[in-house]
């Protein structure tokens, strides 16, 4: 299995880039360090969240060894459902070795057993064995308080190697169904290559849940959708719901309630008193599939045997309701019966939308804003435009500016990355777009919330702190100074960051709770003075910002530990009460020593804002950059693949031909030239990525001759001057050396390349400088 993963080249590459990513989160956290299999356990958590498998997921690693050192139980981080129904645990087999290894059947249910004894241990009071600043403490204590009431917990073996067997069968824990899932190598790749970046589920009601499901098909007669009409058996909503909890909801726009509305009140006393009339009162639910496999009845009629995707985008509050009466009330379901309308989506390239589109006209008994609805905000496109064409200051000490790249869409830093042609642009783009500035969707919600006095949104999770940032948007649009500050925001959670620290030279554990508490109470105390164009253009905060930060740390993370009620420290900071307790101390901290680090009043009326039409052009002036950066050879190569392969029609091979004329002539490109310029070069890129390996065999040929040469202003002058003599130089290459030399060029790093090459070229000829050094 190991030699069929890496006969793939995609696979071995999605595997290198995995340690490659393992590392560099490692080296992220500068001097403190860190453990790769931490790291790596976080980069799991953060695609199964991506795909929708686990929700608000903490990387927590806790192992309890017994007095030889053997362990006795082990987890690697958890997500917890806001009202204690579901569980997902994480245990970690991590192996960090030059090539993937296989993972046995032995060491699969091994870590499985670990982890689900550490799932009992707690329930029964492992809290008051271990000391309140264990990272663990938090789970455990609410584990021994609440844990009777989950209905079901997930474990997930996470491992970058390859199973060779399969995880533990379903099993049950204190009456909660017990499910092990695994998640290698193989299927991480999966997960990252699907167009979808999700998992679907998968129903077989016949295999697994005791029999077809009878259903009505209603003539449609498009290519949108198929509808369906059944009656959905209680015992089998309960048992699916059991199975996939809230990922049956992910298209919905609501959370269960518990029972605090009318309707759940409703549900569950026409379920305890009048099971029978369920059908006639209840409206029924709404329900999304991608695909459904039909089978005929034997008397006549249609069924359902199986589906994929099931979404239910109306009705969660009917479904959890069921579920909860059942297993609280010990309520017999059988006599439940539940209407269902199921929309099979046939248009794949559209599915979201549509499904997005039904959730919102099906949700119509409770007030719902768009904002619960958004998917693909324009907020997000327009700060993705903002985070390619707006340039950082260098920091101290740097040479260079950085941009710091928002990642829209999982995968576009690779994606970026991998458009560059040789290793030279390619370092030159890390360089440029380092990794230390990438943030995401919900990496931006934890900034903004923070800074704007929401701490316990942050507290409560990536994806609820997310939603909690798109519903305060409403129809906002970043500008320039919007991304700038927000920038500033970023720079100094992860300063905070980086001062609280990592175990075992961290102030705390409670880095989660702690920063977002500090900056939102920094924020408030100086009443929004701090000067956040400072730091932008700084790229960096001041030493006395950077102490003043770990003083509150320090009182912050007391204040929570000792004042959280029961010992709950993450329950209490995800409520808003904690925060307004917060906001009573000023913890003897004088913060008149920021006065240096405030902003000059006027400063906001005289910042500049980009216009639209500033912003396009330098959008246009990196396309024009990429495009001159392939030698016109390789836009023949381009032009001729194009054509002799069918790949690129006419009009598109035709276009590279003026493409490199317009390159060879140092004439300008029009607009429609830049822009289909690009989509063809992508589409080489892809199709034919050996056209670009002679650039690749360029600029290494450069690195071996010149290696301890550095090309000067001088040389240049004197290749000139031979080279009007001797005539080997093209005519564009010489008069590229002779617009250096006038000054109508300038020595950046692109044009001491291209002046390298030149050098190479004419020393096969026979030039040598005259004192070269000089």
């Amino acid at each position: 299995m190991q030699a069929d993963f890496l006969e793939n080249p995609e696979r071995e590459k999605f595997y290198q880039n995995l340690c490659q990513d393992v590392l560099a989160a490692v080296s992220a956290e500068g001097e403190e360090g860190g453990v790769r299999e931490e790291k790596f356990t976080q980069l799991v958590l953060d695609m199964l969240a991506e795909a929708g498998e686990t929700e608000n997921a903490r990387e927590c690693r806790d192992i309890r060894e017994d007095s030889i050192g053997r362990k006795m139980h082990k987890v690697n981080g958890y997500a917890l459902s806001e009202n204690y129904e579901t569980l997902d645990l994480f245990v970690t087999i991590y192996k960090g070795g030059d090539k993937p290894e296989k993972i046995y059947k032995d060491e699969l249910h091994t870590a499985a057993s670990q982890c689900s004894k550490f799932l009992n241990n707690a329930i029964k009071g492992y809290a008051d064995e271990i000391e309140e600043s264990s990272p663990i403490f938090d789970l455990a204590q609410t584990l021994m308080r609440f844990g009777d009431e989950l209905a079901r917990a997930n474990i997930f073996i996470l491992t970058d190697g390859f199973a060779v067997a399969d995880p533990p069968s379903d099993t049950e824990l204190r009456g909660m169904l017990l499910s092990y899932h695994l998640r290698d190598l193989e299927y991480l790749w999966r997960l990252m290559a699907s167009s979808q970046k999700r998992i679907p589920i998968e129903i077989d009601f016949e295999k697994n849940y005791g029999g077809l499901l009878p259903c009505l098909s209603v003539p449609s007669g498009n290519e949108d959708y198929e509808s369906y009409l059944c009656i959905l058996p209680g015992e089998i909503l309960v048992a699916v719901y059991q199975a996939f909890g809230s990922r049956l909801l992910e298209q919905n726009v609501r959370s269960f309630l518990q029972f605090a509305g009318k309707i759940n009140k409703g549900i569950r006393e026409t379920i305890l008193k009048s099971p029978h009339m369920f059908l006639a009162f209840n409206n029924g639910i709404a329900a999304t599939a991608e695909y459904v496999e039909l089978t005929s009845l034997p008397g006549g009629g249609t069924a359902i045997k199986s589906l994929r995707d099931l979404q239910i985008v109306n009705g969660g509050q009917t479904t959890a309701s069921i579920f909860h009466t059942k297993r609280k009330d010990k309520a017999d379901v059988s006599k439940v019966f539940v209407q269902m309308k199921l929309s099979v989506i046939k248009d794949t390239e559209h599915f979201g939308d549509i499904v997005s589109r039904i959730s919102r006209y099906a949700n119509t008994q409770n007030r719902v804003s768009e904002a619960d609805l958004s998917s693909n905000h324009p907020f997000h496109v327009e700060m993705e435009k903002l985070s390619r064409n707006i340039w950082a200051p260098p920091a101290q000490g740097a040479a260079h500016q950085t941009r710091w790249f928002f990642e829209r869409a999982r995968g576009q830093y690779k994606d970026a990355l991998n458009r560059e042609l040789t290793p030279k642009r390619r370092k030159m783009f890390e360089q440029q777009n380092p990794r230390s500035q990438f943030f995401v969707k919900e990496d931006l919600a934890k900034f903004i919330n923070s800074w704007a006095m929401r701490p316990w949104l942050t507290a409560r999770g990536n994806q609820k702190s997310y939603v909690g940032f798109m519903k305060d948007l409403k129809n906002q649009l970043p500008d320039s100074v919007w991304f700038e500050d927000a920038v500033a925001k970023a720079i100094l959670f992860r300063r905070a960051e980086k001062i609280y620290g990592v175990k075992p030279n961290s102030i705390g554990d409670i880095r989660y709770l702690t920063v977002p508490y500090t900056l939102a109470w920094l924020n408030c105390k100086t009443e929004g003075k701090l000067d956040l164009l400072k730091i932008w253009k700084n790229q960096g905060i001041s030493d006395g910002l950077s102490a003043i930060l770990r003083q509150v740390m320090e009182c912050m993370d007391n204040f929570i530990r000792e004042k959280a009620p029961g010992s709950l420290h993450g329950e209490w900071a995800k409520r808003e009460e904690c925060w307004l307790e917060v906001t009573k101390q000023d913890f003897g901290i004088d913060l008149a020593v920021l006065k240096s680090d405030f902003a000059p009043l006027n400063q906001a009326s005289l910042r500049y804002k980009k216009a639209e039409e500033e912003l396009e052009k330098e959008e246009k002036l990196r396309q024009v950059e990429r495009l001159k950066s392939v030698p016109i050879s390789t836009w023949k190569a381009i032009e001729d693949w194009g054509r002799n392969s069918g790949e690129l029609t006419a009009y598109q091979w035709n276009l590279v031909f003026q493409i490199y004329k317009v390159i060879e002539n140092r004439k300008y490109f029009t607009g429609l030239q830049i822009s289909n310029g690009m989509k063809i070069l992508d589409l080489a890129v892809e199709k034919k990525p050996e056209l670009f390996f002679e650039l690749d065999e360029a600029e290494q040929a450069v690195h071996a001759v010149q290696q301890s040469k550095e090309i000067t202003l001088e040389i240049i002058r004197q290749i000139v001057a031979w080279d009007r003599r001797n005539k080997r130089l093209k005519d564009y290459e010489w008069n590229f050396m002779r617009d250096i030399v006038e000054g109508k060029k300038t020595l950046t790093d692109r044009n001491k390349f291209i002046a390298k090459l030149n050098w190479k070229k004419v020393e096969k000829y026979g030039f040598r400088p005259e004192n070269p050094d000089e």
